[in-house]
């Protein structure tokens, strides 16, 4: 295909962006604390690995494990804190406890972006209806991106919603992107691409070594040259 996908990697620190732009990145999230499925950085971290590399920094608003918002202002300080140092794209998602979109916190964070893009995350393979949360925020300011394995369980499981939802870009509720990752494989990647999905997410798959290690730039590129052909 002719189009180049969009690349994005997980990045914990700058040594990480380093290896993970070598490698063809064209995009990071920036998270702590792996251990709960990735966390809001520090200003300090957002400022070191914005100096060390050039491309897209797209930075976790999350405060705890799961997908309630929790403490709003808390995250509305963290928003403001992280756009005072220069941050321009974020990655945040949150739920009720029904399942449904938790429509009046993702207001609340949106406003304080004042138009930055972001992406819904994962926090949509645990929706109730994935449709539904789609058509409400389809009208929210900067929002470009939603996230995906298309189950909770991962890409394996939620290939056939991946490939459903990819045939209705365009569609009301479905102008944004569809970046795939979560559970996400190589040999995911050919099928995707055919059904026109043109951003795929890794995190573990780009450290051979696991969490405890850096990123690797060979792991990255391999993914970059799967994405190519």
């Amino acid at each position: 295909m002719s189009k180049r996908a969009v690349l994005e990697v997980i990045a914990l620190d700058a040594e990480d962006a380093v290896a993970a732009r070598a490698g063809g990145a064209d995009r990071l999230e920036l998270v702590t604390d792996m251990a709960a499925d990735g966390l809001t950085p520090s200003v300090g971290t957002f400022t070191e690995i914005r100096a060390a590399v050039d491309i897209s920094l797209r930075v976790m608003l999350r405060l705890g494990d799961g997908f309630a918002a929790g403490d709003i202002e808390e995250l509305v300080c963290a928003a403001r804190e992280l756009r005072g140092a220069g941050a321009d794209e974020f990655v945040l998602g949150f739920l009720d406890e029904g399942g449904g979109v938790d429509v009046s916190a993702v207001e609340r964070i949106v406003a304080e972006l004042d138009g930055c893009r972001w992406t819904f995350h994962r926090a949509i393979d645990r929706a109730a209806d994935r449709d539904a949360l789609r058509k409400q925020l389809a009208d929210l300011p900067g929002l470009d991106t939603y996230l995906s394995a298309g189950s909770a369980a991962g890409v394996d499981d939620g290939l056939p919603t991946l490939l459903a939802e990819a045939a209705r870009r365009g569609e009301p509720g479905y102008e944004q992107r569809l970046m795939v990752g979560g559970g996400l494989r190589l040999d995911h990647v050919p099928r995707l691409r055919a059904a026109g999905v043109d951003a795929f997410h890794i995190g573990g798959a780009a450290r051979p070594g696991g969490w405890a290690q850096p990123v690797s730039s060979a792991a990255v590129r391999e993914w970059r040259a799967a994405m190519d052909e």
